[in-house]
Parts: structure tokens; C-alpha cells; sequence
């Protein structure tokens, strides 16, 4: 089993001189590769020196182009994607490459409590958590985990639903629960962040947090959305008519919007369900030879 290491990294080169020294160690003769996302600092520098192969972008493009650009030039049969700000131990690989061999198409490595940056992204990560195996009706323990290792020929089946920005560990793993391919968690520690402070801004970021909510739906069964809220304006329809034809004898103009809404939402979802039926059949008709 051939295996490519790919490490996204920006301004990361303090972080990848603690993570690239143990790769060797932990998966011999694996190839790796650091996608530079248009670094001001040294990091293509340190890549380099630690043999790895760099992938240099002129200017930034996001966490996720990094990722699909990694994955378009790997190699090998698995890639295992990590972080580049030396959070996770190259120790912790061969964990993940166990689960893969052991018949599992894509491999999480799940976070403790200790491993989220601050309370507010530990909250946000235990109720996309939540939603998500609500969603697929699996255990979900760790959405976001960006330390990963999955069959290449899978996950290439998905970069065109890829986003360039930082919701791509959502996206991939919501897709493989939609094409029913097997996944599992492995716990993993995580150690503190090292070099720069983290990308990710919380007022900036927040509107995409929500996003992401709504991607968790789209990307597995929009109807699993639509139909409790449109279930929801339909009972809050014929209570509001219960309520107005007992103390006033009539029908309101308000209990039409609301009991329309609800047939409008629920039609909105099944629009939106053989979308995404016919999305996840596009991408598996295009890596479909000949």
C-alpha cells in the first residue's frame, strides 16, 4: 500500500520543522508533500530541507484548494492528509493506516476536548458533531478533524464538491457517509499549535460556521432538514387557525402564509434531495473509466 502525506501549510514552517522529522519514522517511504499556500515566511524553504516535495501557490488560495491540490498530485493509494502547525504526531499515522487496511475507505483522527482551540470552536465542533450523525445515523466524533487518512481513488471522486476555504474535512466526510463508503474514528491527542496564530477568524468566520450547518444537510439528505421545518410551520399553521377560528370564528391570512410555507419548504426539500441525488451520480459517472 503505497501512501502520500500531504500537509497543507501557510506561514507554517516552525510547525512542519516539528511534524516533517518524525514522517520518516512513522510511514518509511512514504511521499510527501507540503502545499505551500502562498507563505510570506520560510515554509517552502523548510519543506524542502526536510525532503519533502513543495507545491507552491503564487498567492493564497484557502485550506481546501491546498488539499485538492495535494491530492491531485499524490501518488500513492492512500493519502493521509495533516495539519502543517504541528499539532499532530506523525506517531499517530500508522493508527490511522491500520483502520484502512482493515477495510475502512476513510480513517479520522478524533480530537479530545483538549484538542479544539477555544471553548467557543470546542461548542461549534460538538454540535456539528451532533448534527452530523443525527444526519447519517453513525457516530460522529470528530467532523472537523483535519488529520485523516483516506483511499485516494475515493476521495477524488469528491474535489469538485470541495470548497477552497476551510470546511473541506465537513464536505469529504459527509460525502463518504452519502456514497456509503465505510468510516471510522480513531481518538487521537493533539498537542498545541506552534508558529503563527491560527487562520481562522471568529467574527469573520462566524456566517461560515453556520454554513456549515446547512452543508452538513445538503451534502447527506437535504430532506432531513426541510421536513421537520416545514413540519414545523405546518403544526404552527393550524394552531394559529385553531386559536383565531375559536376566538374569532375565521380563517387568517397569517395561518395561509404559514400552512403555505410549510408545503413550499417541504417541495424545496425534495427539490434538493434529487439534486444531491444526482450530484453524488455525476461524480461517481466521472471516475467511471471509458
Amino acid at each position: 500500500m503505497r501512501v502520500t502525506v500531504v500537509l497543507p501549510a501557510k506561514n507554517e514552517s516552525a510547525g512542519l520543522a516539528r511534524t516533517l522529522p518524525g514522517l520518516a519514522d512513522a510511514v518509511p517511504g512514504a511521499e510527501v508533500i507540503v502545499v505551500d499556500d502562498g507563505s510570506t515566511d520560510d515554509t517552502a524553504e523548510v519543506a524542502a530541507r526536510h525532503g519533502a516535495r513543495v507545491l507552491s501557490s503564487p498567492y493564497s488560495m484557502g485550506n481546501g484548494a491546498a488539499i485538492k491540490r495535494g491530492a491531485r498530485a499524490a501518488g500513492g493509494d492512500v493519502i493521509v492528509f495533516m495539519d502543517g502547525d504541528g499539532q499532530h504526531d506523525p506517531a499517530h499515522i500508522p493508527l490511522l493506516l491500520e483502520r484502512i487496511e482493515a477495510g475502512y475507505d476513510l480513517v479520522v483522527g478524533a480530537r479530545d476536548g483538549s484538542g479544539q482551540a477555544n471553548l467557543h470552536r470546542g461548542l461549534a465542533n460538538r454540535l456539528y458533531n451532533t448534527l452530523a450523525s443525527w444526519m447519517t445515523g453513525h457516530k460522529v466524533l470528530d467532523l472537523t478533524s483535519g488529520f485523516r487518512a483516506v483511499r485516494a481513488d475515493k476521495f477524488r471522486e469528491f474535489l469538485h464538491l470541495l470548497p477552497n476555504g476551510f470546511s473541506y474535512p465537513t464536505t469529504s466526510t459527509m460525502a463518504f457517509f452519502r456514497s456509503a463508503y465505510p468510516v471510522t474514528y480513531v481518538p487521537i491527542p493533539v498537542a498545541k499549535r506552534v508558529g503563527t496564530n491560527s487562520h481562522i477568524r471568529p467574527l469573520r468566520d462566524g456566517v461560515r460556521f453556520l454554513l456549515i450547518i446547512f452543508r452538513i444537510a445538503t451534502l447527506y439528505s437535504p430532506l432531513k432538514l426541510f421536513a421537520p421545518t416545514a413540519a414545523g410551520f405546518f403544526l404552527t399553521g393550524i394552531g394559529y387557525y385553531a386559536w383565531t377560528f375559536t376566538t374569532m370564528g375565521r380563517f387568517t391570512n397569517m395561518s395561509a402564509l404559514l400552512l403555505s410555507a410549510a408545503v413550499i419548504v417541504f417541495l424545496i426539500g425534495l427539490v434538493s434531495e434529487q439534486i444531491t441525488g444526482l450530484t453524488y451520480l455525476a461524480a461517481r459517472s466521472n471516475q467511471e473509466p471509458g
